[in-house]
């Protein structure tokens, strides 16, 4: 079982249970507590709730879901927000830690929240983020659920600005994708497109030789222009005088000692090949024993399950995702130059023309490991989540 967020109506999530901010009295309130009484049906829901009757803040009760597309409801009373002085984190955290225990007991495989008390209660949405992450990480490294924070639109969900200030700038300085795209990609005719001011696209000649390109000369070129070239970029390829433009004869009567090099360089690629390091999955598991970790912390930091840990652990060949190896890495907290030697295993890289890799590479830096944390980031930058 996993966290995941999720851009929705909560009335409209499926899950065995669906958290309600509830009014402390056995009325209908508004915001969230009006639409959950709406789409279950107001008046059997508001009979099951009378008979729990009035609730104290940060306690958490239980009626069945009626109309909606769960099993229960849990009502928990979450804290009016007044600067923070009368004890509204803590009891925050109460509203989480005994929803969530609450849903434990029920026997509930899965649970969706509101952010709690961020609506007409006024509590800053940054702190209230904190908490559930908190809460949830917390009970997610002792019992197996999928916990599902539901938010209703963009507007109400805003982390990098408050939590981590320096994330978009970071990304702002690093991300190269549209200089990547100008120096690297190619139009249907295959042809390289340069970044000089005035337009022109360069031929394949002039990137090997620095001579101006002309189309026309790609067409009509003699032999000899061909062998010219040929032999330029055979100079830069070798670095040496005798492959230079005017020398061919040397060259060929080098064709010996090149073919000596290939052989030596064939050997030496065929001596690393028969000692090959260790795969992904055979470094992720000696990283856990060197690191003494247990392999249930570290598949739930990474948010994943169980049955695919035990497909990992049984495959030494096991190819995984990017997005897991990555999860993996942050479970094992890895330092950025780990991580890159640790996702290479398994055929990855970064990208700094990726928002997500850029994303990843600044929690590392900020040695802030916390998939839920992470995740959070990623949510509110449209990119894919971890363990997911």
């Amino acid at each position: 079982m996993s966290f995941k967020i999720i851009r929705n109506d909560i009335t409209k999530v499926s899950a065995d249970a669906i958290v309600n901010t509830a009014n402390p009295e056995p009325v209908c309130g508004g915001g969230t507590d009006l639409a959950v009484y709406n789409a279950a049906g107001k008046e059997a829901l508001l009979e099951e709730r009378r008979k729990i009757g009035t609730m104290s803040v940060g306690e958490a009760k239980s009626t069945p879901a009626f109309d909606l597309p769960a099993k229960y409801i849990i009502h928990t009373v979450g804290p009016v927000w007044d600067g923070g002085k009368n004890l509204e984190l803590e009891n925050l955290r109460k509203c989480y830690d005994n929803s969530l225990e609450l849903a434990a007991k029920l026997s509930c495989k899965s649970i969706a929240f509101p952010l709690i008390s961020t609506g007409v209660y006024g509590f800053p949405k940054a702190d209230a983020l904190k908490i559930a992450i908190s809460a949830f990480s917390d009970f997610l490294l002792k019992e197996d659920m999928e916990i599902i924070l539901v938010v209703f639109d963009k507007e109400s969900f805003v982390l990098s600005g408050k939590l981590y200030s320096g994330i978009d700038e970071f990304i702002d300085e690093n991300y190269v994708s549209e200089k990547s795209n100008l120096e690297y990609l190619c139009d249907e005719e295959d042809e390289l497109c340069d970044e000089a001011p005035s337009d022109e696209k360069l031929c394949e000649d002039e990137i090997l030789t620095d001579e101006p390109c002309n189309e026309a000369r790609t067409f009509t070129e003699t032999s000899s222009e061909s062998r010219r070239r040929e032999g330029s970029f055979f100079g830069r390829i070798f670095g040496d005088k005798k492959y230079s433009s005017g020398a061919r004869k040397e060259r060929y009567a080098d064709e010996g000692s090149i073919k000596c090099s290939l052989a030596e360089a064939k050997q030496s690629l065929d001596d690393r090949v028969k000692h090959l390091g260790d795969t992904w999955q055979e470094s992720l598991l000696k990283t856990i024993d060197d690191k003494g970790y247990t392999d249930i912390e570290v598949y739930k930091r990474a948010n994943v399950d169980r049955k695919l840990f035990s497909k990992i652990r049984s495959n030494p060949s096991y190819q995984p995702k990017k997005i897991t190896a990555v999860a993996f890495a942050l479970a094992l907290k890895l330092n950025l130059d780990d991580t890159k030697d640790f996702i290479g295993r398994a055929g990855y890289a970064f990208s700094p023309s990726s928002i997500f890799d850029l994303i990843i590479e600044y929690f590392i830096e900020q040695e802030v490991y916390d998939t839920y944390t992470i995740n959070l980031a990623l949510f509110e930058h449209e990119q894919p989540l971890l363990g997911e």
